[in-house]
């Protein structure tokens, strides 16, 4: 018979590793199973403007790079100094093990610096969630920016579609879901804050404190016009990728030259958006996305699918190589960190004997 420990390891894995890859699975049937693939397929092979899928990527990387140099800011601010090269490959391994194990890449980052910085790992989380949490609020801003800007094109969609969205409204504006909400969060919080004698609530109230000191740092460190400005490097490289793929297909050109950096902006959003969505590396959700969004302006499933299918799978095959890449580097550093450990140890000994 399985321990109630082994049952909830069970549902830890499920909920982790095989709800996403149904979701992605499940969207990806949804999304092809009436598909003309071969138009689609053929579409990528003779209308593809490859060169700029390439700069796309390429400003892709530089937003890697601004994501790493904002993260040293909270993390120099908690003392854990480490190095920008370190950090950019965390950001790289980040991408790469989200493709398989979806949110864990994130986790991963935290435990490869903490280890790396004999640093408290709770902290970092803590600071990463707080990146996380500047990165939701800036999806938030550029949300509302696309839908008042876009709001006949997007008003005019929703119109053809209002039972869906009727459905959507009625539950976001239930006072029961928020109700529920709020009930939650007031638990969770006499929980941790209460003083206790029990060993596991009190170790829970440690973690929690480390964690809070993780995500409140920003409001404390120096160099917060550089974090802002890191801030809109990272989104700005993001949508400049976007901008340049869009002109990979005459088509999606077409759509640019015709609603100008709107469409862009409404697609880079609801991409952005979709990534949200639990699922390996964006796949299904985003191209559900994307599709929608060059939908609201009039172009067919067909090349709205190949634009989309090129642009994630040339981005997943470039978080492939940054992953080779990553992990690479840190299995050299490592033996050449524990290489150098026991040489300084044999020069302590020789030191010792004479």
């Amino acid at each position: 018979m399985k321990s109630d420990g082994q049952h909830r390891n069970i549902w830890s894995i499920l909920l982790k590793y095989v709800v996403p890859l149904v979701i992605s699975v499940g969207l990806c049937w949804l999304l092809f199973h009436d598909f003309d693939l071969k138009d689609m397929m053929r579409l990528i092979r003779t209308e593809c403007r490859p060169g700029w899928i390439v700069a796309g990527l390429g400003v892709t990387v530089c937003s890697h790079v601004f994501r790493a140099l904002r993260w040293q800011l909270q993390l120099n601010a908690l003392g854990v100094r480490a190095p920008l090269g370190a950090l950019v490959l965390s950001i790289f391994g980040t991408y790469a093990v989200n493709l398989v194990f979806p949110r864990l890449g994130e986790v991963w980052r935290c435990g490869y610096i903490a280890d790396r910085q004999d640093a408290s790992f709770t902290a970092v989380l803590g600071s990463m969630m707080c990146e996380r949490l500047a990165d939701t609020a800036t999806v938030l801003l550029l949300t509302l920016l696309a839908f008042a800007l876009a709001s006949e094109q997007v008003m005019g969609f929703i119109r053809d579609n209002a039972g869906t969205y009727a459905g959507m409204a009625d539950t976001l504006t239930s006072p029961w879901l928020w109700l529920g909400a709020a009930a939650c969060l007031a638990a969770v919080w006499v929980l941790l804050s209460r003083p206790t004698t029990n060993p596991t609530l009190q170790r829970l109230q440690r973690a929690c404190r480390e964690l809070w000191q993780g995500f409140i740092v920003i409001g404390r460190m120096p160099g917060l016009g550089r974090w802002l400005l890191y801030t809109v490097g990272i989104w700005g490289c993001f949508f400049g990728a976007m901008f340049l793929e869009f002109f990979s297909f005459g088509f999606t050109a077409d759509v640019y030259t015709h609603y100008g950096l709107t469409a862009v902006l409404v697609t880079f959003v609801l991409s952005s958006i979709s990534m949200g969505v639990p699922s390996n590396g964006g796949i299904g959700p985003w191209q559900w996305a994307v599709i929608f969004a060059l939908g609201v302006y009039g172009l067919g499933s067909v090349p709205a699918g190949a634009f989309a299918n090129l642009v994630l799978g040339a981005s997943t095959l470039l978080n492939i190589a940054l992953g080779i890449i990553t992990f690479t580097l840190i299995a050299i550093g490592r033996r050449h960190r524990a290489a150098s450990g026991k040489k300084i140890l044999k020069q302590n000994q020789d030191k010792c004997q004479k």
